[in-house]
Formats: structure tokens, C-alpha cells, sequence
């Protein structure tokens, strides 16, 4: 319950910061990529309009900031730490490993059928010893991009609500489906496609 109620804290912060009109994406050419997205949602989350929010429930994107950083310059990333960015597919993921214990982040787009939006999704989970556990800050967001004024807010979940304790969830690297993985307690897990219908997702 203490986790539970940590994460929906955060998510609140973070739902404070991009609310109403949301925040700009900046970019050069005819569409943002995904490291557009994901730089302008960075600093939002980072900006100084979040102190407030547990400085732990950030420190995981600031060490993404560092290593997007990193990565551009051509520097090694930080020891425990990889990072991959997709901009074709428009997918990134990011992961600090310790032992058995990996935290993830997961984050991409898909363009909206109606030509005038774009969905973003952040997902952040934790495993260890290759099984999720509900860390304190994880969860699956989603924000909606306007073509026309260029911002990016944050939306309901389109479709499906996200589910906690005995789920975990992976974005699509290649294509456009969400998979969704329950845990069972004799160990075993299955698995379900939430398919993207071009404005949301449908089991």
C-alpha cells in the first residue's frame, strides 16, 4: 500500500507539471523524433516546479538525462547502465542494474490516425531476478503531442487501465502493441497484446 500510494504521489507531481497546457517539444525538420519527446519530458519532470515530489522518485531521469548527454558526446555511460534509442522506430529504453535488481524505463510514440496527434508513453518498471516488483515510482503514463501548437500534455490512459501488483508491461519496439505480462504465484506467467487501433489501445 506504502509503494502504491508513492507512485500515485509522483504521478500526481508529474501530472502537476504538464497539466492544462502542457509543455513544448522543440525540434528541427518536419516531426519531433523521439529524442525530441523525450528531452522536452525530461525537463519538465526535472524542471523546479517538481522539488517538492520525493527527489528519489527523479534521480533514475536525471541519470537518463546524463546518459542521453553522454551518448551525444560520445562519453561512456555511468557503470550499470545501457541505453538505446530507436529514433526510427521511435523507441528508447534505459536500464540501471545492481546484482539482481534492474530498473527500467521505456519510453515511445505512436502517430495518431486523425495526422494531428501523437501518443508518448513513459513506462517504469523494476525487476529482480528477472520478476517485476512494485517499486515506489513505477507505472505506465501516457501524454498526448499536438501537431498544431506543438505541446505535449498529459492524457488518461487511452483505452485500458493499468494494472498493478501481479502486472507488468512492454512497449513495442518494433510495431505498435503494448504487451501486457501477469505474474501468477505458482511462478508462471501469460500474456496478452493490447493492440493500438490508431487513437488507443483495445485487448
Amino acid at each position: 500500500m506504502k509503494r502504491l500510494s508513492l507512485a500515485i504521489i509522483f504521478a500526481c507531481c508529474a501530472l502537476a507539471v504538464a497539466a492544462q497546457e502542457g509543455f513544448r517539444v522543440d525540434y528541427q525538420g518536419a516531426r519531433p523524433t523521439i529524442n525530441d519527446f523525450v528531452k522536452a519530458y525530461l525537463t519538465s519532470i526535472l524542471s523546479e516546479e517538481v522539488e517538492e515530489c520525493d527527489m528519489e522518485g527523479i534521480a533514475i531521469y536525471k541519470s537518463l538525462q546524463r546518459a542521453i548527454t553522454s551518448k551525444e558526446k560520445g562519453r561512456p555511460l555511468e557503470e550499470n547502465v545501457t541505453l538505446t534509442i530507436d529514433t526510427k522506430n521511435g523507441f528508447l529504453v534505459y536500464e540501471q542494474k545492481y546484482e539482481d535488481y534492474v530498473s527500467r524505463i521505456e519510453m515511445c510514440y505512436w502517430n495518431e490516425s486523425d495526422g494531428k496527434h501523437k501518443l508518448f508513453a513513459d513506462n517504469r518498471w523494476s525487476f529482480e531476478k528477472g520478476k517485476p516488483i512494485l517499486g515506489q515510482y513505477d507505472g505506465l503514463s501516457f501524454y498526448r503531442y499536438n501537431h498544431a501548437t506543438k505541446k505535449m500534455a498529459r492524457c488518461n490512459t487511452p483505452g485500458f487501465d493499468v494494472e498493478y501488483f501481479d502486472k507488468s508491461y512492454a512497449l513495442p519496439r518494433t510495431g505498435k502493441d503494448i504487451i501486457v505480462t501477469t505474474w501468477h504465484e505458482d511462478g508462471k506467467k501469460t500474456q496478452k497484446t493490447l493492440k493500438w487501433n490508431g487513437h488507443g489501445f483495445s485487448y
